[in-house]
């Protein structure tokens, strides 16, 4: 499969925010609640986390974006977050490429990013690439975070 990664412009963000909004799907039918904010998300909320942070774009081939991943960088640290996959491209390594290269252009001492307990599959993936839970947090009664991190 023929993909580039690269920072994604601004007329990107309509395409990756649809992008979200459709690899988001399968997590809120995990956590049972499509009420989530990366379901409500605005292009205005995106255009401002572009502006104050990195956002990075997979493209295949055709020139379609199939993945993303943004990141801002605080106090030494990458925090990352909204790593997504076109649902039907997941298990190939995009996410795997896309976590690297932010990692790669952005290096940081440490590197911060959070999914739902029960995204076992993201947990793995992290855990795969050197990152370590260090804190869960109760979200709502039947919604808990785990926060990861890489030194």
């Amino acid at each position: 499969m023929v993909m580039t990664i690269s920072k994604a412009t601004k007329n990107d963000m309509k395409d990756i925010l649809e992008l979200q909004y459709l690899a988001y799907q399968s997590e809120a039918e995990l956590v049972g609640n499509f009420d989530i904010p990366p379901l409500k998300q605005t292009l205005d909320e995106l255009l401002q986390e572009y502006e104050n942070g990195i956002v990075l774009k997979a493209v295949n081939g055709n020139g379609q974006i199939i993945g993303s991943v943004r990141g801002y960088i605080k106090n030494g640290t990458l925090f990352i977050g909204k790593l997504i996959v076109r649902p039907d491209m997941q298990g190939n390594g995009i996410g795997t490429l896309l976590l690297q290269e932010i990692e790669r252009i952005s290096p940081q001492s440490r590197y911060e990013l959070f999914t739902s307990t029960k995204s076992i599959r993201n947990v793995k993936l992290y855990e795969r690439l050197g990152y370590k839970k260090f804190k869960t947090v109760t979200i709502a009664q039947d919604l808990e975070f785990v926060y990861l991190e890489k030194i």
